[in-house]
């Protein structure tokens, strides 16, 4: 099953984890990834600490947990490119879809490409 596919018809929890360069760890609680057509895949960040490590760090990993079972993916990241506040980013948003001229913050749309899968459990790469 394709990553987009997987993320549509299956509800869960992600953590995605990355590392500054010295190798300090960090893990934050995100959504599902966008799937994009050409195989990457995108996150909306904002400016805090998982948007500094990837800035000194392009590899992470996003750990997903399917809900209610001990089932779900591990995927390996590396960052290819980053749009700042763009059309696109906007589109994608789902949640808190309100003006974000309001808004203070930068919001940052990092786009990765998928180096591995693997289950959650165990060293099979899907």
């Amino acid at each position: 099953m394709e990553l987009k596919e997987y993320f549509a018809s299956v509800k869960g929890t992600g953590i995605l984890s990355t590392a500054d360069d010295k190798g300090v760890v960090n893990a934050a609680v995100y959504a599902s990834p966008h799937c994009l057509e050409d195989g990457l895949v995108a996150f909306i960040m904002r400016p805090r600490k998982t948007h500094e490590n990837i800035i000194l760090n392009p590899s992470a990993c996003f750990l997903f947990m399917e809900a209610g079972r001990m089932e779900g993916k591990r995927i390996y990241l590396t960052k290819v490119k980053e749009e700042k506040n763009s059309e696109l980013l906007f589109s994608l948003r789902r949640h808190c879809k309100q003006d974000e001229s309001e808004r203070k913050e930068d919001l940052y749309l990092v786009f990765f490409k998928v180096d591995k899968v693997r289950n959650l459990v165990g060293d099979q790469e899907v």
